[in-house]
């Protein structure tokens, strides 16, 4: 027996939902009721986080991170504080709107003027311009690399390295030179078929499961088992407690900002010290596909191979504010904290700073690492100071840490754009027979082919560069909408507190600025 609501703005009218975009109504059921809470419940309940954190640890933690910090010192590391909080809240509060409704934060932003097209074709071009390009294949290549070669690869000669060598006229660098240059291109040739193999066994892993989120939830798991273990053992064994204690330390000064800093990298450490991005609007797209709250009622994406025939409602389904929903509201809420708080950004807190930590130890302050094989440079130098059987090792950990990032910014892009597509038009879904499944796909082996191509676009920290500063745009514009989305269309018992609100603002504001920086760093560059 149901309870009569306890307030007259427990479900919201047609109207007031129409009012501000051209979604349809909410449908209305109830709340399911969750598990209790409890130790082993919890570990039934949860996983999101853990697929947001393999997706999150490849980034900010193990390329960005680590570069900057061994160029400006772990004074920086209290960017990567403040981009987590920020990131938090702000995934908490797109996850606020999912259990209320089904619908993917996204889904609310585009029932906000001008409306879901508008907005719907805005995010499109967002996520294409954030994720278009498998920045972390490339890098994930260089660890297999190493492992089948036993060596990094080759880096072509700088164009100033080059005019050096012609204005000496000096005939065995020269030929040395040459010999680079030739060695260089035959290597870069193996990383690309060995990044296109990547590719693939990223579109391969993303068949299988039941439902997407699940599949991406089990080997997110292992990747991060090994991961931690990898590195907890590595740093007890290489550093020493002096670098653990200033390590730590980076991480509250605050407002240490080092001079000659590059912008550019600036901005990427703080928009991929987490997530970033269109990275933390998708989880609650993972939240509604795992059945957080009134994601149980509305359905998944499920796998091609092996999927449950699962239909996903395009339009969310909300529950009337009663004594026991609010009950079950709160017991939902107390899983998602430990979920995001406890895992995720816990998880992000203890990567960041175990790969810090590590590299601060083992590598000379100031080296660019940018020049070094991305994702190998961990590997190389264990192996050539400390024990040679810590090369595959190293390799393995680098390969599980960006594999795990590329496997998951593949599932937001595409997830993105299919929720996205599927909830705007009708036109997607009648294409393919009302499956959200083969839309999905169908967007996958599009991307996946695209891939192939994107990846001669430059380095991986290049390409990786261009990400996080597209992350911080992102995170700018969407602050704004969480906060209008859920003061605007929650019902009041819902709506975050006063706080809440203000720090979504200020993600909002400290994006847009960081952002602004980079940007006039770029274009100032192109000028010069």
């Amino acid at each position: 027996m149901t309870e009569p609501p306890t307030s007259g703005a427990s479900v919201p009218s047609a109207n007031e939902q129409t009012s501000r975009g051209t979604l349809p109504p909410w449908e209305v059921a109830e709340l399911p009721e969750p598990l209790p809470f409890s130790v082993r419940n919890a570990f039934k309940i949860i996983g999101p986080g853990a697929i947001m954190l393999a997706a999150s640890i490849g980034g900010g933690e193990w390329l960005i991170g680590p570069a900057t910090v061994i160029k400006h010192g772990p004074g920086v590391l209290w960017i990567a504080t403040v981009a987590i909080v920020l990131q938090l809240i702000f995934n908490l509060e797109g996850i606020r709107y999912t259990l209320y409704t089904g619908e993917p934060a996204l889904s609310g932003i585009m029932r906000l003027k001008p409306g879901c097209r508008f907005w719907g074709g805005a995010y499109v071009l967002l996520t294409a311009m954030q994720l278009g390009v498998p920045a972390l294949a490339p890098a994930t290549a260089v660890t297999v690399f190493g492992m089948m070669l036993d060596r990094v690869p080759v880096e072509a000669p700088t164009d100033q390295e080059i005019r050096d060598v012609e204005k000496s006229g000096d005939a065995a660098a020269s030929a040395k030179l040459q010999q680079e240059r030739e060695r260089a291109a035959s290597d870069r040739g193996t990383l690309l078929k060995i990044t296109y193999g990547i590719i693939a066994i990223t579109l391969v892993i993303l068949m299988f499961g039941g439902t997407i989120e699940r599949m991406l939830e089990i080997a997110s798991w292992f990747m991060i088992a090994y991961i931690f273990i990898f590195l907890i053992a590595v740093n007890l064994w290489f550093v020493p407690g002096s670098i653990w204690l200033s390590t730590l330390a980076g991480f509250f000064e605050f407002g240490n900002w080092p001079t000659g800093v590059e912008p550019l990298l600036m901005a990427t450490f703080f928009a991929t010290a987490g997530s970033g991005g269109i990275g933390n609007l998708t989880i609650s797209n993972w939240i509604r596909d795992k059945g957080f709250g009134m994601g149980a009622v509305v359905g998944a994406i499920p796998s091609v191979v092996g999927g449950k025939e699962v239909r996903l409602s395009h339009v969310g389904k909300v529950f009337a504010i009663t004594t026991d929903n609010m009950r079950r509201w709160r017991l939902w809420w107390r899983y998602v904290v430990l979920d995001q708080v406890w895992l995720w950004a816990l998880g992000c807190f203890c990567g960041m700073f175990l790969n810090v930590n590590l590299a601060r130890a083992i590598i000379p302050h100031g080296t660019d690492l940018s020049k070094v094989g991305a994702g190998a440079f961990q590997a190389q130098y264990m192996a050539d100071n400390f024990w040679r059987g810590l090369w595959i090792l190293g390799l393995l950990n680098g390969f599980w840490i960006l594999f795990s990032t590329q496997l998951g910014n593949t599932d937001v892009l595409v997830r993105t754009l299919t929720d996205t597509l599927w909830t705007a038009s009708s036109r997607v879904r009648r294409w393919r027979d009302g499956s959200i499944a083969k839309v999905y796909y169908s967007l996958l082996l599009v991307f996946s082919a695209w891939g192939l191509f994107a990846v001669h676009l430059g380095s991986a920290m290049t390409l990786f560069k261009y990400l996080g500063t597209m992350a911080g745009v992102v995170m700018s514009i969407a602050g704004v909408q969480l906060y209008l989305v859920n003061t605007r269309l929650l019902p009041r018992e819902l709506q975050p507190s006063w706080w809440r609100k203000a720090a979504l603002l200020i993600c909002s504001l400290s994006y847009g600025a960081m952002s602004l920086v980079a940007g006039y760093d770029i274009v100032s560059k192109w000028f010069a």
